[in-house]
């Protein structure tokens, strides 16, 4: 009878390791996590001969190019522009993130010309494939 008992608890814990693990690999897919590049250069020590890009703090630090007041403007409705400025996504996942954003997020859809210059700003200045 014990030797029943030793195999039905070792069923038991198997299963319930087996749950706990599966439960694990099936994370849902998040947006907002970072993609990892491999080929990132590390953050370590800045390299000579890099040029520091210049911000407008007007603009909550976002770097000065053509789109930065319009993305400025829609995205400070929800978030901050740190949010903007520590994300590093491939322009596919931009895309993804926009019409999340308005999906789920409920943030406001501007213009379709509006929409393309933010996204190519955000695309040029925070993406991981540049």
């Amino acid at each position: 009878m014990t030797k029943l008992k030793f195999i039905a608890c070792a069923s038991l814990c198997a299963g319930a390791a087996l749950v706990a693990v599966s439960a694990m690999a099936q994370q849902p897919f998040d947006p907002m996590r970072p993609a990892p590049n491999p080929l990132a250069p590390t953050l370590s020590a800045p390299q000579s001969g890099t040029t520091e890009i210049a911000t407008d703090p007007e603009l909550g630090d976002l770097p000065i190019g053509v789109g930065a007041e319009d993305t400025y403007y829609q995205c400070i409705a929800c978030h901050s522009t740190a949010i903007i400025r520590q994300q590093r996504l491939t322009d596919a996942r931009w895309d993804y993130l926009w019409d999340w954003m308005i999906t789920e997020q409920g943030m406001y859809e501007p213009d379709d010309e509006t929409k393309a210059i933010v996204l190519e700003y955000l695309k040029t200045h925070f993406s991981s494939e540049r």
